[in-house]
């Protein structure tokens, strides 16, 4: 299985982690929970992670690598220009999250950028900010207190990010990318090392 790209130190370890914790515990490779996934009578993600738990008492985490192991959808950790595409389907949308992107790659060489199905991360040791597109605009999650900044206001619970991002700034279009946002990121940045 090809290793993640773009994860920090600590993430890779945890990826390893859960692959070595599934082949011990279970005295199976892999390999062998990939044909059993293949025997899986589901078709749909969530009902195959429910049979994982069910038939073989395997948690969320586990289930979910041995099923972005056997059923490649090109839309997975491996290959992350398609997650932001398909992420980031509105041009204006793309248009903010570029900009972020490249605010927060600015802030330092050891930034790591992470994309997911819902949302695109951006680490050091630990996250630090998060972008999720939504009908009203892009919201951007920082690791920050609500007082440092007027605009912040608590995430919802849909806010699927790291509990680390306390902060939530709502951008809905290109100008709202402004030297506010750019001081919010650059102090979540410095608070993440």
């Amino acid at each position: 299985m090809t290793k993640p790209p773009y994860v920090s130190a600590q993430q890779n370890k945890w990826f390893e982690s859960v692959q070595a914790g599934l082949e011990k515990e279970t005295q199976k490779s892999l390999d062998e929970w990939i044909k059993i996934a293949k025997a899986c009578p589901e078709t749909k993600h969530k009902a195959r992670l429910d049979w994982f738990k069910a038939r073989h008492n395997l948690g969320i985490n586990r289930a979910s690598l041995i099923l972005s192991a056997t059923f490649k959808t090109g839309l997975g950790w491996d290959n992350p220009n398609a997650l932001l595409d398909n992420l980031w389907k509105t041009p204006e949308a793309r248009a903010i999250y570029d900009q972020v992107e490249a605010i927060a790659i600015g802030l330092g060489e050891d930034v790591i950028v992470t994309v997911r199905k819902t949302f695109s991360a951006f680490s050091r040791r630990v996250q630090f900010a998060a972008l999720r597109p939504t009908r009203l605009g892009v919201r951007l999650g920082l690791a920050l207190p609500l007082a440092n900044a007027p605009n912040l206001v608590k995430p919802l619970t849909s806010d699927s990010w790291s509990d680390r991002l306390t902060a939530v700034h709502l951008l809905t279009d290109l100008d709202d990318v402004d030297e506010a946002v750019l001081s919010c990121l650059s102090e979540a940045y410095a608070r993440s090392g």
